[in-house]
């Protein structure tokens, strides 16, 4: 288990088997679980997910942005639900953007 630090400063745990989970769905994410994490710590933007979810994204280059899905359980624990990419921003209320 790995864990990041969200922008509102809880720690965001990755385990082994969300990362299965992610990787068994999303193929083309199987080498990218260090960036994964950095999407937490460094997003480009925060839209809210459904269910109290967050989905912090992260522009890696032309056509190309890293949405990871997570949940903030209280300030001292959260976890990563769900990972992918897409070609454009996440659309939704945006809660966050770095400036």
């Amino acid at each position: 288990m790995e864990t990041a630090v969200s922008i509102t400063e809880v720690p965001i745990r990755l385990t082994y088997e969300r990362w299965y989970h992610i990787t068994e769905n999303h193929d083309d994410l199987a080498s990218y679980f260090h960036e994964v994490l950095e999407t937490v710590e460094k997003p480009n933007v925060i839209v809210r997910g459904s269910g109290g979810a967050y989905k912090a994204a992260r522009n890696y280059g032309k056509n190309k942005w890293m949405v990871v899905v997570y949940r903030e359980i209280s300030k001292s624990d959260g976890f990563v639900i769900t990972a992918y990419f897409l070609p454009t921003k996440p659309k939704g209320e945006i809660i966050w953007q770095r400036h």
